[in-house]
């Protein structure tokens, strides 16, 4: 998982519009947030608080993306249905591994490798401002705009 200070891992995943790429957000800073799955209670808690805050997080000039591994027509219908305002990234296992977001993960005794729900905000320079890894997901997008907020 890459740490404050590091240079943040390089991506391309496809987004609703187009392709998402880390250098097409060079100069400004990105709020990468990762999470388990769209549609269910902790995720829609997630985007629907990241997508309430667009306006202050665009007026710190900080993009948001959820990347998950759900396809481009599950994140849409998704916004649709909860009215999301960020931009979603469908990514096919490149990308969380490379944030090292790809982990084992246990329930009710059994184990599998999931989504860590975890935020990283990169900085103008494209390195890793701040990390937030094992992020509960309700009032974390407030704690991740103060972060851009306080980022020059």
């Amino acid at each position: 998982m890459p740490q404050p200070g590091d240079t943040a891992p390089d991506f391309t995943i496809p987004g609703e519009t187009g392709p998402i790429s880390l250098t097409d957000f060079a100069g400004r800073k990105l709020v990468v947030y990762f999470y388990p799955k769209d549609d269910t209670p902790g995720c829609t808690t997630q985007a629907r608080e990241f997508s309430a805050l667009k306006a202050q997080f665009a007026a710190a000039d900080t993009v948001v993306i959820g990347v998950s591994h759900d396809s481009l027509a599950s994140h849409a219908k998704f916004r649709g249905k909860h009215g999301l305002e960020i931009a979603l990234g469908a990514d096919d296992g490149t990308v969380t591994a490379a944030f090292g977001v790809w982990v084992e993960k246990a329930m009710y005794g059994k184990k599998y490798m999931g989504i860590e729900r975890s935020t990283f905000l990169i900085g103008r320079d494209g390195k890793v401002a701040a990390t937030w890894p094992k992020v509960k997901a309700a009032g974390h997008a407030a704690l991740v705009l103060a972060a851009a907020q306080a980022l020059a």
